[in-house]
């Protein structure tokens, strides 16, 4: 009975196997990056950039209404320039990265959601920035293994260089020039991911699945392999957990996806070992001489 529960909406329902892949390949590929982005200090930047993405989006879907692949391209462009671009801000100007990303993000945001409403109706408008997870088709499925693939091979290429300047960045500067382009390198991953994202949960909702599982797995481990693990897992086990839970409870199954993340951090937040709150509170045993 429990077994049929668990699994019965999967073997059952062919769109909820296509969520269920989709939401996977998002999980595997995004959690890592995730873990990099709260090493670098950079949470927002995630978020920033996947809002940035809407302008191009929209203007793919101006000229060929809902066409993956016009909305895609559209979204890859106006990702890399507002990665790009914020970065360069900051290095001509008085700007910190985190005010430049600020201020593209929020005009990134408003300019899409006109684009929308200036041809598009309501529903487009809550496509776009919420993701239709249940809707997802094979050339979706197609696009989200490629980019999850993509940004696998691309991390694995700058893993050496992103770990020390994440960790090290002064020893870096002294011994490479690498710390610039696998930055820029770093950033392109972080658009191209969150293009997929878009497919599946919208801008608003993308950098979730991003952005939890690796903030719960911080707080469990201080290794940065152990990091990656565990955020994948946990990016995994919320996307099948939020499927399960809007199928029976009849909720959107984007936002419940990543309340089932959240899930995780909260239940991470207290119990952690390497930073909940628990730890915190309990005392210590000292080392005796």
């Amino acid at each position: 009975m429990l077994l049929s529960w668990l699994v019965g909406p999967f073997l059952d329902y062919e769109f909820m196997r296509r969520a269920l892949v989709g939401a996977m390949a998002l999980a595997l590929a995004g959690a890592p990056l995730g873990v990099f982005l709260i090493l670098r200090r950079m949470s927002l930047s995630g978020d920033a950039i996947s809002h940035g993405i809407l302008p191009g989006a929209a203007i793919g879907y101006l000229i060929a209404g809902l066409s993956l692949t016009a909305m895609t391209i559209g979204g890859v462009v106006a990702g890399f320039a507002v990665a790009i671009g914020s970065g360069a801000v900051a290095r001509a100007t008085v700007l910190r990265e985190d005010a430049s990303l600020a201020a593209f993000y929020l005009l990134s945001l408003a300019l899409g959601v006109v684009l929308i409403s200036a041809r598009g109706s309501n529903v487009d408008l809550m496509h776009v920035l919420f993701g239709s997870v249940l809707a997802l088709d094979n050339a979706a499925l197609i696009l989200l293994a490629t980019i999850s693939s993509l940004s696998l091979i691309g991390l694995a290429l700058i893993y050496r260089p992103l770990v020390l300047d994440t960790l090290d960045p002064g020893f870096l500067s002294s011994v490479s020039r690498a710390g610039a382009w696998t930055h820029a390198a770093f950033l392109a991953l972080i658009a191209l991911n969150l293009v997929a994202g878009f497919q599946a949960l919208g801008t608003l909702l993308a950098v979730g699945a991003m952005m939890l599982p690796a903030i719960s797995a911080r707080l469990w481990t201080q290794d940065i392999t152990g990091m990656i693990v565990l955020a994948v897992l946990f990016g995994m086990a919320g996307a099948y957990g939020g499927l399960l839970a809007s199928f029976y409870w009849g909720l959107p199954s984007g936002p419940m996806i990543i309340l089932a993340c959240g899930a995780f951090y909260l239940v991470s937040l207290v119990a952690g070992p390497a930073g909940g709150l628990l730890r915190r509170i309990t005392p210590r045993s000292h080392l005796k001489g």
